[in-house]
C-alpha cells in the first residue's frame, strides 16, 4: 500500500496535474497544437536525448539491456501488427496502434519510478542505496533506445497513415533527434568536456523543460479530442502495453539470463504506460490523434494499479543474490 500511495502521489498526480493544466488553458485560449508539437520535436526532444546520452556512462554489461530493448520493440511490433491485421484496422489506426504498444514512457515515468523503487526499502543498506546506480543506468539505456526508435520508426509509422512510405522515410531525416543522438556519441569520444561550454546551461534549461512541455501539449490535444469511452481499440492497446509488456519482458529476461537488480529494473520499465510522444507524433502527422491521446491518458491512469503489482512481483521473480 505504501508503494501504491507513493507512486500515485509522487509520479501520477504531478503528471495528471500538468495534463489537466494544458487541458484547461486550451479551453480558455484555444492554443495552436501544431506549434507546440514543433517546439517539442525540434527543440526539447533532441536536446533531451543529446544530454541524456552525453552525460550517461554506459558500462559494457549494458549490452544485454540493449539487446533486450531491441527485442522487446521488435516483438511488440510483430504482435501489434498481427492483431491490427486480424482486426482489419485501416492503415492510420494500425500504425497509431503499433506506436501505442511499442513505445512506452521510459522517461518521465520510468526514471522517477526506478529512482523511487531502488532508493526505498528493502534496497537501503546502512543508510545507502547501493543498487540505485545500476538500476538507473539500466533505465537510461532503455530510455535512449526507446528515444531512437520513437523518433525514427514511430515517425515512419505515423507518416505512413497520411503519406507515401517514401515521404515517411524522408520525414524521419527532417527530425533533429536522429542527428542529436550520433552527435552525442561522437562528442563523448572527444577530450573536450561539453559541460564546460557556455551554452551547456541553456541546454540544461531546455532538457528540464521537455517533460512539462510534452505533458502540457498532451493536455491541450486532449481538450481538442472527441472522447469515446467505448473505444475498444484503446483498451486493447492498454492491455497489451500494461499486461503484455511485463509478460514479454519476463520471457526475454529469462532467455537472456539477466538476474537481480537489472532484471527487476527491466521488468518494471517494460510495464510503464504508453509514451506521451506517441500522441505528439500522431498530432504532428494528423494520424489518429484522438486514439493516440486517449491511449496515453488511459494507460497512464490504469498504470497506477498495474505498476504496483509489477514492482511487487519483480522482487519475488528476481531476488538479489
Amino acid at each position: 500500500m505504501q508503494i501504491f500511495s507513493y507512486i500515485l502521489i509522487h509520479n501520477i498526480v504531478p503528471i495528471f496535474f500538468l495534463i489537466i493544466l494544458g487541458y484547461l488553458i486550451d479551453k480558455k485560449f484555444a492554443l495552436n497544437i501544431f506549434t507546440l508539437s514543433k517546439l517539442n520535436f525540434y527543440i526539447f526532444v533532441p536536446v533531451f536525448a543529446f544530454m541524456q546520452l552525453y552525460t550517461t556512462k554506459i558500462p559494457g554489461e549494458m549490452l544485454k539491456v540493449t539487446v533486450f530493448a531491441l527485442l522487446l520493440i521488435l516483438i511488440n511490433y510483430i504482435i501489434s501488427t498481427l492483431i491490427a491485421n486480424l482486426l482489419k484496422y485501416d492503415i492510420s489506426l494500425k500504425n497509431a496502434f503499433k506506436n501505442s504498444i511499442m513505445f512506452y514512457n521510459s522517461g518521465n515515468i520510468g526514471i522517477p519510478l526506478i529512482t523511487l523503487v531502488f532508493s526505498s526499502t528493502p534496497f537501503i543498506i546502512n543508510g545507502e542505496t547501493p543498487y540505485l546506480n545500476l538500476a538507473l543506468t539500466t533505465q537510461i539505456v532503455i530510455l535512449v533506445t526507446q528515444s531512437i526508435f520513437t523518433n525514427t520508426v514511430g515517425f515512419f509509422n505515423a507518416g505512413q497513415g497520411t503519406m507515401h512510405w517514401i515521404d515517411s522515410i524522408k520525414s524521419i531525416f527532417k527530425m533533429p533527434t536522429i542527428y542529436a543522438i550520433p552527435l552525442a556519441i561522437i562528442l563523448k569520444t572527444f577530450p573536450y568536456n561539453m559541460q564546460e561550454n557556455p551554452i551547456w546551461p541553456a541546454l540544461t534549461y531546455i532538457k528540464d523543460g521537455m517533460v512539462p512541455i510534452a505533458l502540457l501539449t498532451l493536455g491541450i490535444q486532449l481538450s481538442k479530442t472527441q472522447f469515446n469511452f467505448k473505444n475498444s481499440h484503446v483498451y486493447l492497446s492498454n492491455m497489451l502495453r500494461l499486461v503484455g509488456g511485463p509478460i514479454l519482458a519476463y520471457i526475454l529476461i529469462s532467455l537472456l539470463n539477466i538476474n537481480g537488480i537489472m532484471a527487476q529494473a527491466l521488468l518494471i520499465s517494460a510495464s510503464v504506460p504508453t509514451a506521451v510522444n506517441t500522441a505528439l507524433i500522431a498530432v504532428e502527422f494528423n494520424n489518429k490523434p484522438d486514439f493516440a491521446s486517449q491511449a496515453v491518458m488511459t494507460s497512464t491512469l490504469f498504470s497506477t494499479i498495474t505498476l504496483v503489482f509489477v514492482v511487487y512481483i519483480s522482487r519475488i521473480l528476481f531476488p538479489i543474490a
